[in-house]
């Protein structure tokens, strides 16, 4: 006992000891991971490149157009989306930016919806940058054999491994031809698994090239939220080249799919502690003087239309055109009172409507109580019956009328109001007027005769007298017994 209690205080130093050690180098590591746990958490900057990106919802031109793209194959650009292949068999088409991009980082967030009739979808759909413009080809309606990188969201199951929908990311250096019977798998960097089939919002995907790793995050399309974006992939250590062409491509073959992409927003990212270059900086003086130029025709023709307008249309001269529209507040005010004066044309119809109802209940109680007194009480029955049935086949027919106007537009969005109050005066004066004709029939029905008083055969002397007898004989019952 006593050698068990001196070992245990050297025990109880050892784990002390031991703990102290372990604080010490847990505090080291962490003061070493800070501050490059802080530098990593520092995000690039962004800027918004519009002459290689496009959006709705003046997407396309009036000779059919993208600004700053151009479109080949089945691509059907509108004003709010390109339709690079519309839901028919063996469909290709693409759309490519006009210009090379030089930038070191960046990062694109494309928008577009994939739908179809069928439980199956196919091909798919592809997000493009290459050192060239694939305009034609095998690999989801570009060329193969591209120097760059390309984004696959695959909508066909080829290989039979029921791993699509999905989207895979391969990398080419102009030598690799695509595996398309294995969806790419044998050659993928990277792929993660999604179906971006006939959503409810559009599908949303942030493509980003930072410092040598490319990142796709993907919204699933199951939410309006724009940001809810969820990790699908990363490669690391992969080189780019230096300049190229961004596109998109699709393409259908045994099934179909609707490809539409709503928006492809590109933005430069700069690294941070960086300045990054002016917008000015990147747009030749030829090229501002050429838009300046196109901007003064452009003004010049649409002065010499409001000159013809004016004067085919002399009427209207000196109009402000901020005249013909309203701005939101006026549109409410306008709102507001067009619903109050709909309601107010309602209720005077009801009212008109109601003042019918009143004069015809009180000419068929007049029309009865008329003959109620000419024909006698034997006859009441069946004239207030006829009265009562023709009362109420007219309010019927009334109360109809008031429905299938409200029904048919005639009251606007205010039905349900006419209606509840229609059936609630209908009951009103089925009450009134049954009220009434039982009054009619309870002052005119034939009252049975009173009957005679009946004589009174017993007087109070001879009640008392009888009681006295009776009295008298029950108390000689008692004595005899």
């Amino acid at each position: 006992m006593a050698v068990s209690t001196a070992r245990r205080p050297a025990a109880i130093g050892r784990v002390l000891i031991i703990t102290f050690l372990t604080a010490i180098i847990f505090r080291c590591g962490v003061a070493d991971v800070a501050p490059g746990a802080s530098t990593s958490e520092e995000l690039p900057h962004r800027r918004f490149e519009y002459k290689y990106s496009f959006k709705g919802p003046h997407l396309s031109q009036t000779d059919g157009g993208i600004p700053f793209w151009i479109h080949t194959g089945n691509a059907i650009p509108s004003a709010d989306q390109v339709r690079i292949t519309p839901s028919l068999r063996s469909q290709k088409g693409s759309v490519w930016t006009k210009n090379k991009v030089n930038f070191a980082h960046w990062e694109a967030e494309v928008t577009f919806r994939v739908s179809g009739r069928g439980r199956m979808g196919a091909d798919g759909l592809a997000v493009w940058f290459t050192s060239e413009q694939g305009l034609d080809g095998p690999v989801y309606g570009a060329a193969d054999q591209w120097n760059g990188v390309g984004i696959f969201f695959d909508s066909f199951d080829n290989d039979g491994k029921k791993n699509n929908p999905s989207i895979v990311v391969v990398g080419n250096n102009g030598k690799l031809v695509y595996d398309h019977q294995n969806d790419g798998t044998t050659q993928a960097l990277g792929t993660c698994l999604r179906d971006f089939r006939n959503k409810p919002y559009p599908i949303r995907a942030k493509i980003s090239y930072y410092k040598r790793t490319l990142t796709v995050m993907i919204n699933n399309g199951f939410t309006p939220d724009r940001d809810d974006y969820e990790f699908c992939t990363k490669v690391d250590n992969m080189v780019l080249p230096g300049d190229g062409f961004f596109g998109i491509s699709a393409a259908t073959g045994g099934l179909a799919d609707d490809h539409d992409v709503l928006s492809f927003l590109l933005f430069t990212l700069t690294e941070p502690g960086q300045q990054p270059p002016p917008p000015e900086s990147e747009i030749p003086k030829e090229e501002k003087d050429k838009y300046q130029e196109e901007f003064q025709n452009f003004q010049q023709e649409l002065d010499k239309k409001k000159e013809e307008f004016q004067k085919e249309h002399p009427g209207v001269q000196g109009e402000q055109i901020d005249d013909m529209y309203e701005n939101v507040n006026d549109r409410e005010i306008r709102q507001v009172f067009e619903g109050q004066n709909q309601i107010h044309l309602e209720i005077k119809q009801l009212h008109r409507q109601l003042a019918m109802i009143l004069d015809e209940q009180r000419r068929y109680v007049s029309v009865i109580t008329t003959e109620v007194t000419k024909k006698g009480p034997n006859a009441e029955s069946g004239q207030v019956r006829g009265g009562v049935n023709a009362n109420r086949y007219n309010m019927q027919h009334t109360v109809n009328t008031i429905c299938n106007n409200g029904a048919s537009g005639q009251f606007g969005g205010y039905f349900s109001f006419s209606h509840a109050l229609v059936i609630f005066i209908l009951h009103s004066f089925s009450r009134q007027q049954l009220k009434t004709v039982e009054s009619i029939l309870s002052e005119k029905a034939v009252k049975c005769p009173e009957l005679p008083a009946m004589p009174t055969c017993l007087s109070t002397l001879h009640f008392v007298i009888f009681i006295i007898v009776q009295s008298v004989l029950f108390f000689c019952y008692i004595m005899y017994k």
